[in-house]
């Protein structure tokens, strides 16, 4: 079946993103119909979306009304996207206006709907905009958080569009879901770390692991897709920052520790998908190891790491809050790698523990997954192969339904 989107576009700067974004749309196989506004037409003219969508573009109810276009056009769609949406246009999606075809698409879809915000940090902090958000969100449509960075001018601060190719990966794990996918993270607060931590010896060098982070950054994604107020504390990684969530960037696993506390004291749930170093050097070198004439080796002396997920498992900040842990094992003399996840689930006192069998380094890098999640309720759920996308939503399912009230 092709898929149906509808691109809507107002009248920001960066309506000159939403090319990128009909591109991976169209290069994707779906069949794109592009509704900017009159406004978005000043940045970027009808002969572009055309060439590109492939179609007629316009921007009222009255060009070809025979096909009564203000209706068919949200009714035969399977999902409507708007980006940029600026706050002009939240605010009349929020009243119902519908004065011109984008706004009137937007009334007539019963299909899941996007918002990308972007505009000025004044402009989308006003309550005003807060109020039409949440008037938006609380009818079910996704209104992803604006990122941090560059805005028009010299201006930097939160109100900038997130990355097209984030923003095509948030509406493909709507569409990979349904028409009918929930948004049952819908306001909950959400923490999830990601990536590999870092113990350094010297100014140059230290200990670290083959984390790549892609594993947190699909659970980020996934629960932003799903509503959730996301924040990724993300160790060491190099992915572009998934649509709608707030990154805190961090190296060692005393940084790790710091931030995820921190924002676990009005987290719903935690998701501990980063690989934090078990051990670090008992002291930092100021200056460059260098190596020995003798070519004598120095010792390096370790002390342990806390554990932050026994932490915040043990010493909940609050006792309702849903506790994810990921255990990484391969099996030895004492145990199978279930063996050995079920006795740290019991040690760790986590709610859920995700089990990854690493064994040869699977997993590490990789575009796909498998697991077995076991529950300390002692439920367990097996993920076959697939994406780390597919195992993000498993999981959310899992804390999801474990979710008090």
């Amino acid at each position: 079946m092709t898929i149906k989107v509808v691109l809507g576009v107002s009248g920001g700067i960066a309506a000159y993103k939403a090319c990128e974004l009909l591109r991976r749309f169209t290069e994707s196989g779906h069949d794109v119909t592009v509704v900017p506004t009159a406004s978005a037409l000043q940045f970027v003219g009808a002969p572009t979306w055309s060439a590109l969508s492939g179609k007629p573009v316009a921007t009222d109810v009255w060009t070809d009304v025979h096909a009564v276009p203000h209706v068919h056009i949200g009714q035969q769609a399977h999902v409507v996207v708007v980006a940029p949406a600026t706050a002009d246009l939240l605010a009349r999606a929020a009243h119902g206006l519908a004065d011109d075809l984008l706004t009137n698409t937007l009334l007539t879809a019963r299909c899941p709907v996007v918002l990308a915000p972007a505009m000025h940090t004044e402009m989308w902090e006003h309550p005003a905009t807060q109020a039409n958000v949440a008037t938006l969100r609380e009818r079910g449509v996704v209104v992803i958080e604006p990122a941090v960075g560059r805005l028009t001018g010299a201006d930097t601060g939160k109100g900038r569009l997130p990355e097209p190719a984030e923003i095509f990966e948030l509406v493909r794990g709507l569409l990979d879901r349904g028409a009918d996918a929930a948004q049952d993270l819908a306001g909950r607060k959400v923490v999830v770390s990601a990536g590999g931590t870092r113990e350094y010896l010297d100014p140059v060098r230290f200990l670290g692991n083959r984390s790549s982070g892609l594993q947190g950054y699909a659970l980020a994604r996934a629960a932003a897709s799903r509503g959730a107020h996301v924040t990724l504390v993300s160790a060491n990684v190099t992915l572009p920052d998934p649509a709608g969530v707030n990154v805190v960037r961090v190296e060692t696993t005393a940084q790790l520790r710091e931030a995820v506390v921190a924002a676990t004291a009005t987290a719903d749930a935690v998701v501990m998908a980063a690989a934090p170093a078990d051990f670090r050097p008992t002291g930092v070198s100021e200056a460059k190891i260098k190596k020995a004439d003798d070519g004598s080796a120095p010792a390096i002396e370790l002390t342990q790491n806390p554990d932050i997920l026994a932490e915040i498992s043990h010493d909940r900040a609050r006792d309702d809050a849903v506790i994810v842990g990921f255990a990484a094992e391969t099996g030895d003399a004492t145990g199978t790698v279930l063996d050995l996840g079920r006795a740290k689930l019991a040690r760790k006192g986590c709610d859920l523990l995700v089990v990854n069998d690493v064994s040869g380094g699977a997993v590490f890098g990789s575009a796909d997954n498998e697991a077995v999640v076991l529950a300390a309720d002692g439920a367990t759920v097996d993920v076959p192969r697939g994406s780390k996308t597919v195992l993000a939503h498993v999981i959310w399912d899992e804390v999801a339904r474990r979710f008090v009230g």
